[in-house]
């Protein structure tokens, strides 16, 4: 009898079939576990926005008055004896700052601040930032929601957050 060398077709065959079961085991977990990812990104850069905000709020007097002035471009930031300013306080990264379209999104997810109650100064009395998926149910499956009070708030995406929102426990 001959000694046969290789693989038949017949086990390559089964072998390519386990490979596929198995990715079609794993790959929506692994969605999963990219849209989860993005979820907890989105919430941490807005517990950064509360906190860069309190900050803005001590040394200019109220809140900042976009998410742009709460960063700056890495030209202004990155300057040698940069001060903050109320147009650029430099006290979040130029990614999150500049993150207020889908086109700009940090980790899946972009933010609309807004500024209420504006001060002779230029900075505001109150603000509320929205976290929304740049592509819903696939970067994010949650709308989030926050202001000054520190609170973050969700609803299932399409469905806006507001101050009356679930807050997340």
């Amino acid at each position: 009898m001959r000694k046969q060398k290789g693989f038949s077709l017949i086990e390559l065959l089964i072998v390519v079939a386990i490979i596929l079961i198995i990715a079609a085991i794993a790959i929506p977990n692994l969605l999963k576990a990219r849209i989860a990812a993005n979820q907890a990104s989105a919430v941490g850069s807005l517990r950064t926005i509360i906190t860069s905000n309190t900050n803005f709020q001590s040394t200019f007097g109220g809140f900042a008055p976009t998410l742009a002035a709460l960063g700056g471009t890495s030209a202004v930031c990155g300057a040698a004896n940069a001060a903050p300013a109320i147009t650029a306080a430099c006290l979040i990264d130029p990614v999150l700052s500049a993150a207020s379209t889908a086109a700009t999104a940090k980790s899946g997810y972009f933010f609309t601040y807004t500024g209420a109650t504006a001060n002779a100064n230029g900075t505001f009395q109150s603000f509320n930032v929205l976290a929304t998926p740049a592509v819903p149910h696939t970067t994010g499956d949650l709308d989030y929601y926050t202001d000054q009070s520190g609170v973050t708030r969700w609803e299932i995406n399409p469905v806006v957050p507001t101050t009356t929102s679930a807050p997340i426990q």
